[in-house]
């Protein structure tokens, strides 16, 4: 491995030769002096050029290109990090950088979402956009560790499934071999499955959703951060999981990323004790909504989340209680009133971020369940065999990776927290 000093351990060098390895991040060229900004995956440090021949060299290796700087690091107060590289030797790890479509060194990146897509290998270099996805990687983190530490098992489901698995959503079909198969929806069924094996299960993954939405908050994919587990007593178990998982992410991301939240003026939110918990036909009633509405629209999502504000000094909300019509098969029935279900959809300030429950758990329920929606049991042959053998009561819920980061980050579109989006219209790059 080439040996180097790191941009961030540059500081503690001062005084002795040092070997850069990064891209060039910036030039500026003066009289009698060219100031070269190198960039790696740690930050940024100043090396300074006098010679004529090096400068020279500089003026022909454009910004982006790759570069191993061998030099004496020299303290200096008003350099980057208070220490700068003299006397430099530059020697180009890559043919020049080609003219970039935008000015990765500007503070502030300066192009419009198409062409940030467009050319998101080269736009995702730019320090203000590694620095959303260091808070995912943050947060993914955080999610790992807590569940670890709680006695989960990391699992991987299959991504090619031979149906649907959420009644009524759209689907990705594919041939297989000759047959119909699909991209999963979710690992929905499979860490149900799983329960019964591990009892306690997640999975970081993508997910495919068909569904035509040309909007600031849909994907056709996005990564989906799913934990089930077993010996429940009802949802509410659920939600104090989940309760923990948020504050173990948002704790990652203040220690793992606390340079990032900072340089995006980011808002961590406080993850309360007790997360506020509403029925929905209470929730109904506050936005005004007509009592047999099925769901809340994305207004009365923004009004709750004002009112979880105002009223609990909280950027959560948790709506449980949907009505069974809206909640797919699976999902546990409240036991006082069949009506509505022991599941729930988490807001974070004023959005949906999270969907979760207790599920059902008996083969007979299963039975009556799909029958009484007119779904053929057999089309779930694998999955409700494995009720039949001693399924404890469980429960679990689904976190969007990408729609907690640009909710956090308060980004409009979530296309922008997304490495390489896939949605109506973009299947490149």
């Amino acid at each position: 491995m080439m040996s180097r000093t790191l941009c961030a351990e540059l500081p503690a060098a001062a005084g002795r030769p040092v070997t850069l390895a990064g891209w060039i991040h910036r030039r500026r060229q003066l009289a009698a002096v060219t100031f070269v900004v190198i960039r790696d995956r740690t930050g940024q440090s100043q090396v300074v050029v006098t010679d004529p021949a090096v400068r020279e060299q500089v003026s022909a290796l454009p910004e982006e290109t790759a570069v191993r700087v061998t030099g004496t690091a020299l303290a200096n107060p008003k350099a980057p990090g208070g220490v700068e590289v003299v006397e430099p030797s530059i020697h180009p790890l890559c043919a020049p950088a080609r003219q970039q479509p935008v000015d990765l060194w500007r503070p502030t990146l300066r192009a419009t979402l198409p062409t940030v897509l467009d050319h998101a290998g080269l736009t995702w270099r730019h320090p203000g956009r590694q620095a959303v996805w260091r808070i995912a990687a943050a947060s993914l983190a955080g999610f790992r560790e807590h569940l670890d530490g709680n006695g989960f098992t990391e699992v991987a489901t299959p991504k090619i499934v031979g149906q649907s698995t959420e009644s009524g959503a759209n689907v990705f079909p594919l041939d297989y071999f000759g047959s119909t198969a699909y991209l999963a929806q979710s690992p929905q069924l499979y860490k149900q499955m799983l329960v019964g094996v591990f009892e306690r299960v997640y999975e970081i993954g993508p997910v495919f959703r068909a569904e035509p939405h040309d909007t600031a908050r849909h994907l056709a994919q996005y990564t989906s951060l799913d934990a089930e587990f077993g010996f429940v007593t009802d949802h509410r178990d659920v939600i104090e999981l989940l309760r923990g998982t948020l504050a173990a992410m948002v704790e990652r991301i203040a220690e793992r990323a606390g340079a990032s939240v900072e340089m995006l003026g980011a808002r961590l939110p406080v993850v309360p004790e007790r997360i506020p918990v509403l029925h929905f036909r209470a929730a109904l009633e506050l936005v005004g909504a007509a009592p047999d509405e099925p769901d809340l629209a994305p207004e009365h999502e923004r009004f709750l989340g004002e009112w979880a504000k105002t009223t609990h000094d909280s950027d959560f909300l948790a709506v449980e209680g949907y009505p069974a019509v809206k909640r797919p098969f699976y999902t546990h029935p409240q036991p006082d009133d069949p009506r509505w279900t022991n599941s729930f959809d988490l807001l974070f300030r004023g959005l949906e971020l999270v969907t979760g429950g207790q599920r059902l758990h008996n083969h007979a329920d299963y039975l009556a369940a799909l029958t009484a929606r007119g779904q053929d049991p057999a089309d779930y042959g694998p999955y409700l065999a494995a009720m039949e053998y001693g399924m404890p009561p469980h429960g679990g819920f689904a976190l969007g990776l990408e729609r907690w980061v640009a909710r956090l980050l308060e980004i409009e579109n979530i296309r922008y927290t997304t490495l390489f989006p896939r949605d109506l219209h973009r299947l490149q790059p």
